[in-house]
């Protein structure tokens, strides 16, 4: 690390739990975010004013006025851009030392198995559940660790889900993806703005949690917030041995 870098990232570096090389780590790291919306937004800020070396984002929307209500990496003069290059724009006002490779696509199956393979953790920020499945597959197929966050209304869900650890569940243990499972999204149901900034920058504390080695992750535990009366609670979860995706792999 140069000077200007011992400074910027200082208060990371003066963690007995991160320090010089933990903040290494970080500079070193590659992280994946798929969506650049309401939970992509903080997580991918967070992440890069920590330090990511690399961020790669998809997503193939484009900025709506209705986004700005909660999508914190987007601006009104921005309306109509693709959200990649929106939020690529904020990133670099933020920290201009991080590389952005932003994919304005569909996260398909063969673009996730090309990404999720060089990613030091994965950040599942999208409101797709098929995507959900999808990017969990190539996770475990690459044993890549997932962070998952999802809000509506006024809940919040977050979960680690890493195939590194042979014991723990995968998305589908717990959210199978036969399951007939209602689309619901916030443009027809609403949602907290602020919620959406808890839950991602949870996802940034977790995968900076595993990108160091520090600490407990979540993983095995889905962690829920009720934002009506700001109380959390939480479930522990195990393997499925029946999974159709991680007993597989095993």
């Amino acid at each position: 690390m140069n000077d200007d870098q011992l400074l910027r990232y200082s208060r990371h570096i003066l963690l007995d739990e991160i320090g010089i090389e933990g903040q290494q780590r970080i500079l070193d790291a590659r992280v994946l975010i798929i969506g650049a919306g309401g939970l992509g937004c903080p997580a991918a800020l967070f992440l890069a004013a920590s330090g990511v070396g690399q961020i790669t984002l998809i997503d193939h929307d484009q900025v709506d006025m209705t986004n700005l209500q909660r999508q914190i990496g987007h601006t009104t003069d921005r309306v109509g851009m693709n959200k990649v290059e929106s939020l690529r724009t904020a990133i670099h006002a933020l920290n201009p030392e991080v590389q952005i490779h932003g994919l304005v696509l569909h996260a398909d199956a063969d673009v996730l198995d090309r990404e999720v393979a060089k990613a030091t953790v994965v950040l599942d920020c999208c409101d797709n559940y098929r995507t959900r499945h999808a990017v969990n597959a190539a996770c475990v197929r690459h044993g890549i660790p997932l962070v998952a966050a999802a809000v509506i209304r006024l809940d919040g869900q977050i979960s680690v889900f890493d195939p590194r650890q042979k014991d723990t569940p995968c998305y589908a243990c717990i959210f199978p993806p036969e399951a007939e499972f209602e689309e619901v999204q916030c443009s027809t149901m609403g949602v907290l703005a602020p919620l959406v900034g808890v839950m991602g920058s949870m996802q940034a504390a977790e995968a900076l949690k595993l990108i160091v080695g520090m600490g407990t992750s979540l993983s095995g535990q889905l962690l829920m917030l009720d934002g009506r009366n700001m109380q959390w609670s939480s479930m522990r979860a195990r393997r499925n041995t029946d999974c159709p995706v991680c007993a597989q792999a095993v």
